[in-house]
């Protein structure tokens, strides 16, 4: 397949993917943008071409679909890194595949950062329970948590990270701070405060107003939730403070030069909207973004023929076969030799003369068709030029395939340039279609081609 027809202006910069995972220098890609677009593919394609390349890979994808370990070969993927079989490793690489266990993620920070008893009281209490397991934000909080864990073990010198699946990409930047702030903010701060005021007066002079307030809170909430609140800010009470400083150090991690944001989107105005929107977003956190993958680009064989030529020919061979008289099809004619009632001179040799459609006309040797003494009549070349009936219903029907094909290939240049226009300074990478869905390590391979492909370069 050509890649003339979905190459970029030359005015657009080429995101040089291959140049980015082999420098030692960059230690996490984050692949993020809406939903649908192909994250967890292009990470999954980025994490099997750097490791065959050398580098030593874990790809962390947060997608419950468990797309990853089907296309990966894998049974199950969990919160432990699992080894990637038939990737090759000549090269010295290796690839690990994990899936984010959120709650899993959450009781390790608990058990990590607490006494056995303290950590059994937490993991035991019904309001954490349920923070853990469902709370907005745990799971982008969870991911940037893990995220940490990896790069401080340091097992791993490439991290590539599959963003939570949402409706905003940038929940995966806002979740960290939200529930950090939640964990570490006011009102579990006023939970917290019977235990923190000493003496019998400061007691009373605070159970006026907390008696009110927890009064209002019981009905909000309900009595026995309230206690659980109250009895697990008690058992985290240490731990608070370890929420937030950790959720701004992931924060200065993601800042890090180290790090390469790759927003992916598909060639749709929604989804390029997004983009644009998620690419203004990074640069305002001041987010080190690598570019933009262009994911399912369509191309063509045949970019030369427009979609006008080609519904012009369909409309045209249409007409044609209005005008085809259904009789001149039933039957070729037949010659002498054919036709075993056919006259034939004494002899024995074929009749020298038929009617044809513009008189009488000569037969060569019998044969069908009819001939001039100088060659094929006028008539039968014309006859001989126009196609079957089936065959120029065929040909009509391709050629409006075809110029369906054109219209999506034309908007979808239009949708891509209102981006590049917006945001030239962007490298973006364009990733030809696959034919099919990604099943195995061969269709990563194959999109890790695409998404290295150089512009006006070809693929076959």
């Amino acid at each position: 397949m050509t890649s003339d027809d979905t190459t970029l202006d030359a005015s657009a910069p080429w995101l040089e993917v291959d140049a980015l995972i082999d420098d030692p220098r960059t230690r996490i890609v984050v692949c993020c943008g809406s939903g649908g677009v192909g994250k967890t593919t292009t990470a999954a394609a980025l994490g099997v071409r750097a490791a065959e390349r050398g580098r030593k890979v874990v790809v962390l994808t947060i997608d419950p679909a468990r797309r990853l370990a089907q296309s990966m070969g894998i049974s199950e993927l969990d919160n432990v890194p699992r080894r990637v079989k038939g990737v090759d490793e000549a090269a010295g690489g290796e690839l690990h595949a994990m899936m984010l266990d959120m709650k899993r993620t959450f009781d390790e920070i608990v058990e990590g950062h607490a006494d056995a008893e303290r950590a059994r009281a937490i993991l035991e209490n019904p309001f954490y329970q349920s923070l853990s397991a469902g709370f907005a934000g745990t799971q982008e909080y969870m991911a940037m948590e893990k995220l940490g864990q990896l790069r401080a073990g340091d097992a791993w010198d490439l991290i590539i990270v599959d963003t939570p699946p949402s409706r905003s990409a940038l929940d995966f930047l806002d979740a960290p701070k939200r529930l950090g702030s939640f964990l570490d903010g006011k009102f579990i701060r006023v939970l917290m405060a019977p235990a923190k005021v000493g003496g019998r007066a400061g007691m009373k002079f605070l159970n006026v107003g907390m008696s009110m307030m927890t009064g209002t809170l019981s009905k909000l909430m309900g009595g026995q939730l309230l206690r659980d609140v109250q009895t697990f800010v008690a058992a985290m009470d240490t731990m608070f403070g370890g929420f937030r400083t950790r959720a701004d150090a992931t924060y200065r991690l993601l800042q890090a030069p180290g790090t390469a944001f790759l927003v992916v989107a598909a060639p749709e105005r929604d989804a390029l909207r997004e983009a644009a929107y998620f690419v203004e977003r990074l640069a305002a956190e001041q987010m080190p973004l690598a570019g933009l993958v262009l994911n399912r680009v369509h191309g063509s064989g045949a970019a030369q023929l427009s979609a006008e030529r080609a519904l012009a020919a369909a409309e045209a061979l249409t007409e044609d076969l209005a005008d085809y008289a259904p009789e001149d099809a039933e039957e070729a004619p037949q010659g002498p030799d054919d036709d075993p009632n056919s006259p034939s001179d004494e002899a024995g040799s074929p009749l020298a003369e038929n009617l044809g459609p513009d008189g009488i006309v000569d037969l060569a040797d019998g044969k069908t068709g009819s001939r001039t003494p100088g060659g094929p009549s006028p008539a039968a070349a014309e006859h001989a030029a126009s196609p079957s009936a089936p065959a120029a219903q065929l040909a009509a029907g391709l050629l409006r395939l075809h110029a369906e094909r054109m219209q999506v290939l034309a908007r979808e240049r239009r949708t891509r340039d209102r981006f590049t226009a917006l945001h030239p300074e962007v490298p973006v990478a364009e990733v030809a279609a696959l034919p099919g869905d990604v099943h195995d390590l061969a269709g990563l391979r194959a999109i890790g081609d695409r998404l290295t492909l150089r512009p006006g370069a070809t693929d076959d």
